[in-house]
């Protein structure tokens, strides 16, 4: 899903308030990282993941997670990634971009 610039705001704003669901360790990108975001994202559609190990690899990791589980990367900054997909089965989602 393409965010346009104002959907990328909002969304930006809100995840202020989020506390990390999710942390990227010394596994790095394993696939129960993915299946947790992926289980995260079912629930409460904007994720915030941390990044405890490879720093230097956020970026990338983040397209990566993105890529896996289907979401859209909402922005990154320093060591954390916020993350979205929306669930548009449920009438009462909680983000209605």
């Amino acid at each position: 899903m393409e965010l346009k610039s104002y959907q990328r705001a909002f969304l930006r704003s809100h995840a202020q308030a989020l506390d990390p669901v999710v942390s990227v360790g010394k596994d790095g990108a394993s696939d129960s990282v993915v299946k947790a975001l992926d289980d995260a994202l079912t629930v409460h559609e904007l994720v915030k993941v941390r990044f405890h190990s490879f720093k230097d690899e956020v970026d990338s990791l983040s397209r990566y997670l993105e890529e896996k589980t289907g979401s859209t990367l909402v922005a990154t900054t320093g060591f954390t990634a916020v993350f979205f997909r929306q669930d548009s089965k449920d009438p009462e989602r909680i983000y209605k971009i």
